[in-house]
């Protein structure tokens, strides 16, 4: 073999190596996205585990606000189905949209849920409504802290994927940009309390 034989043969080698590496730093950005979902995922079931306990337990108070209750369990019931769609790829764009549509409209009833709850004293008195109403709020602090880990990794392989040299690999091979996660707090939620003298 000649010298420039030699050389056409090392940078194809380079380039090869280069190609493998890429490809494996990409699956590997996926699979973090795939782990940060699944601590999503835990924290969501116990959410959503929570709700028929606690819509069962306003339900003996709040009898004739039966339409406040079936939207809870409707809203549950889309929210389970958002998460098991997300759960086989948790890098789905679509699918991580539709979840954070569905987990915004399940916070919305339980938002309304929770102030109906507010206006009677016994409801808001009962052990078990209490009890409950805090591990949803613990629950909540732990999905929030769970989808920023999530979004953070979502950030990191959208940049891989989306930087050059490595685009080439990611639109050679399939790999997608993932869609992060948004807060299920409502735009009024989230804005900072007013005050006024």
């Amino acid at each position: 073999m000649t010298a420039a034989e030699w050389i056409a043969l090392a940078v194809l080698a380079g380039a090869l190596v280069w190609l493998v590496w890429a490809f494996n730093r990409l699956v590997q950005s996926r699979n973090r996205i795939a782990n940060a979902f699944a601590q999503i995922d835990v924290q969501l079931k116990r959410r959503h585990d929570l709700i028929p306990n606690l819509v069962e337990t306003a339900r003996r108070y709040l009898s004739h606000e039966s339409s406040t209750l079936e939207s809870v369990i409707r809203a549950r019931g889309e929210a389970v189905s958002a998460v098991d769609a997300l759960r086989p790829r948790p890098a789905d764009a679509p699918k991580a949209q539709a979840l954070g549509a569905a987990e915004q409209v399940l916070s919305a009833s339980l938002g309304r849920l929770l102030a109906i709850a507010e206006a009677y004293p016994e409801l808001k008195a009962d052990e078990t409504m209490r009890s409950l109403s805090e591990e949803l709020t613990s629950t909540e602090n732990r999905v929030g802290f769970a989808r920023q880990a999530y979004n953070d990794e979502v950030l990191a392989y959208n940049d891989r994927a989306g930087q050059f040299p490595e685009l080439l690999v990611a639109r050679l091979f399939g790999f997608h940009p993932a869609a992060m996660l948004q807060s299920t707090q409502s735009a009024a939620e989230r804005a900072a309390p007013r005050v006024a003298f």
